[in-house]
């Protein structure tokens, strides 16, 4: 297949260009930089071997999706991971986040559809599932547009969307896959998550802690009913996530669908903390805060439909993902600017 990434210079979207290429397809990434690097792009044709072509632009204006048809198509898949994603500033920036994460759905369909795509994967999120008791969540949990911020709402508001597309293009395989908590990085070290400012996720900003550019990791809460007080999440490997978007574009049937990413095993904080200790051979300090608000105790998947359907089951560990987020670290103390 012929794949055009949108938003695919960003950390999932570097590492799902890798295990496309590596499974024989062909990756066009499509990104306006705007939270992401041209080196992430460069270093996946260095681990691929290949040159992977990047159109710079807003996968919101039907123009610039356009162009990437017309320069580099035709494509038989669009796989869409053009959002902002930042949880806290969603809540800040409603009206951004709505008009970003809608509007590069709207233009990425209409100009696929047109163009004859075959099939459209869309990156979801498991924060559209809005009980939090109702654990391990399946495919068929409850979702709601009643959550907590602009960031989570946007995503579901999609994934309505795309169920009307599909309903309406018989043809279309339209798949959504909601992510639990990617964590990790490329075993080679050259590309890996590289946020801007001071990290939103845990991984990341404890791979800061443990390069030295921040100071000590910050715990929001250890009273919580979980086996150590802190909160528990499904943290799921990037290079595990990445290989389950080429399993759904390779089993994609006609129709909507929805698939879980993730483990089904949770990690606590201290836990992943332990073990990013373990991989950089460093003690890190930490500080116990108040509970953030909207945190809840645990989260995680049931990914038994993606087994058996898609045939795909993460397989590494949260060791494997310290070791690989280090390696990264390490190498790249800034990030992409440290080239």
């Amino acid at each position: 297949m012929r794949v055009l990434l949108a938003g695919g210079a960003g950390y999932i979207g570097a590492h799902t260009a890798v295990a496309l290429i590596e499974a024989g397809h062909e990756a066009v990434v499509l990104d306006d930089l705007s939270n992401s690097s041209a080196v992430a792009v460069e270093r996946v044709g260095r681990i691929t071997g290949t040159t992977v072509p990047l159109v710079i632009g807003d996968a919101a204006e039907d123009a610039v999706v356009a162009a990437a048809f017309d320069d580099h198509g035709p494509f038989d898949a669009i796989v869409h991971l053009a959002a902002f994603k930042a949880v806290g500033e969603s809540t800040q920036k409603p009206l951004e986040y709505y008009a970003n994460n809608l509007g590069t759905t709207y233009a990425l369909l209409r100009v696929g559809i047109a163009r004859g795509i075959r099939s459209f994967l869309f990156s979801s999120t498991g924060t559209v599932y809005s009980d939090p008791a109702d654990l391990p969540f399946t495919e068929t949990s409850t979702t709601s547009i009643d959550l907590s911020n602009a960031y989570s709402k946007s995503k579901r508001m999609n994934e309505v969307v795309l169920e009307d597309v599909a309903r309406v293009n018989p043809a279309l395989s339209v798949t959504s896959l909601r992510y639990f908590n990617p964590v990790g990085a490329h075993p080679s070290g050259l590309i890996g998550e590289d946020p801007t400012g001071i990290p939103n996720n845990l991984m990341p900003y404890v791979a800061r802690v443990a390069v030295g550019s921040l100071e000590r990791v910050g715990i929001f809460g250890d009273d919580y009913d979980t086996p150590d007080g802190t909160g528990q999440r499904d943290y799921i490997h990037v290079v595990d996530l990445a290989a389950g978007h080429v399993a759904a574009l390779e089993n994609a049937q006609p129709g909507y669908d929805v698939f879980n990413l993730g483990t089904g095993s949770p990690v606590s904080v201290l836990e992943l903390i332990a073990a990013f200790e373990r991989a950089s051979g460093r003690e890190l300090p930490r500080e116990v805060l108040p509970r953030r608000a909207g945190d809840v105790a645990a989260t995680y998947c049931d990914p038994a439909k993606a087994q058996a359907e898609l045939h795909w089951q993460a397989t590494r560990t949260i060791d494997d993902a310290c070791r690989d987020s280090w390696n990264w670290q390490s190498q790249n103390p800034a990030g992409y600017a440290s080239a």
